[in-house]
């Protein structure tokens, strides 16, 4: 097993098909496409591709660092007691452990992420 490893964003497989938990759906339906890439250390580390059609839900982070960059779409990012930010395709952004809030998918979104836990 190589320990270099590549993403094909043309290409990357079969995803693992999911939709909002009805605790963090706050409207619309939406539903995610993962493609989990690469995983270290018991699942502490993991990387891949995500997609999410439009709709809103809860955001809770816990314990965990997520780095995320996004490839098409738009999201709007408001956390708890903050500001609303617009995210669209270039973007980056990092939400730290502790983070609270809501994700609204705007338009279907295509992310990279890389999750510490």
């Amino acid at each position: 097993m190589s320990n270099l490893v590549a993403f094909d964003l043309a290409n990357p497989g079969t995803p693992d098909l999911g939709k909002a938990t009805p605790d963090r759906l706050i409207a619309g339906d939406p539903s995610f496409r993962t493609w989990e890439v690469a995983a270290a250390g018991h699942g502490s580390i993991r990387t891949g591709i995500w997609e999410a059609t439009p709709g809103v839900t809860r955001s809770i982070k816990g314990e965990t660092w997520e780095f995320c960059t996004i490839l098409s779409g738009v999201v709007l990012l408001t956390e708890e007691g903050g500001d609303t930010r617009r995210f669209t395709a270039g973007d980056t952004f990092v939400m730290r452990p502790g983070f609270v809030g809501t994700w609204e998918t705007v338009e279907t979104v295509r992310k990279l992420w890389v999750t510490v836990s």
